[in-house]
C-alpha cells in the first residue's frame, strides 16, 4: 500500500507563530496520528510576515540583514531576501513598518511610518538587484507609502516647504511633492 502523502502549506498564525512554526507543529500531529504518513511542508505567506522566508526558502535564495528604522523610527535590524536567480530581491513590509515591531500600546496610525520598507528597497537596490517584490502585508502603518518614498529620497512638503514629519497623521498638510532628490 502507498503510504498517504499530505502536503501541508500554512500561513503565519499572526503574533504568534511563523509558518514554518505552524507546518512543523500540523506535521507533528499527523505523524502521531499516521506514521507512515509521506509529508511535504510548504510554508507559505500572504504578502506579510513569512514572505522573503518563503520564497527565499523556495528558490535556494538568501537573507541579507540591514539596519533600518521601524515604524516609530527606532533603530533596528531587519532583513529582505535574494531569490536564486541573484537578480530578484524580496522585501516584506512587515519586516521593517510591521505590526509584530511594536507593542499595541505604541500602535497609532497617524504616527507609524513605513520610512523602513523604503530603507529595504534601498539597500536591496544596493546589491545590484534588477527586479524588486515587494510583499506589503502586516503593516502598522497608513501613511499611503510616504515614508518608503522619504527613504528614497522624495520630499513631502506643507504650504510653507516644510517636510512633513513621519506618519500618516501629517498627511492632511501635504501641499507638494518634490522627486528632484529621488534615489535612482
Amino acid at each position: 500500500m502507498t503510504p498517504l502523502k499530505i502536503v501541508i502549506a500554512p500561513d503565519s498564525f499572526k503574533e504568534s507563530l511563523s509558518a514554518a512554526e505552524v507546518a512543523e507543529n500540523i506535521q507533528k500531529g499527523i505523524i502521531s496520528a499516521i506514521p507512515s504518513a509521506s509529508i511535504v511542508m510548504v510554508p507559505m505567506a500572504d504578502g506579510g510576515e513569512g514572505t522573503v522566508q518563503s520564497l527565499v526558502h523556495s528558490t535556494g535564495g538568501r537573507i541579507i540583514q540591514t539596519q533600518v528604522h521601524d515604524p516609530l523610527m527606532r533603530e533596528i535590524i531587519s532583513f529582505f531576501g535574494i531569490l536564486g536567480d541573484g537578480s530578484t530581491a524580496v522585501i516584506e513590509m512587515a519586516a521593517a513598518s510591521g505590526i509584530e515591531l511594536i507593542p499595541a500600546n505604541e500602535r497609532n496610525p497617524l504616527e507609524t511610518s513605513s520610512y523602513g520598507t523604503g530603507e529595504l528597497i534601498k539597500s536591496a537596490l544596493g546589491t545590484g538587484a534588477q527586479k524588486l517584490i515587494i510583499g506589503i502585508g502586516g503593516s502598522a502603518t497608513n501613511d499611503g507609502g510616504v515614508g518608503m518614498l522619504q527613504a528614497l529620497g522624495i520630499r513631502f512638503l506643507d504650504n510653507n516647504g516644510l517636510e512633513l514629519g513621519p506618519g500618516g497623521g501629517s498627511l492632511d498638510k501635504l501641499k507638494d511633492i518634490d522627486i528632484t532628490k529621488m534615489d535612482t
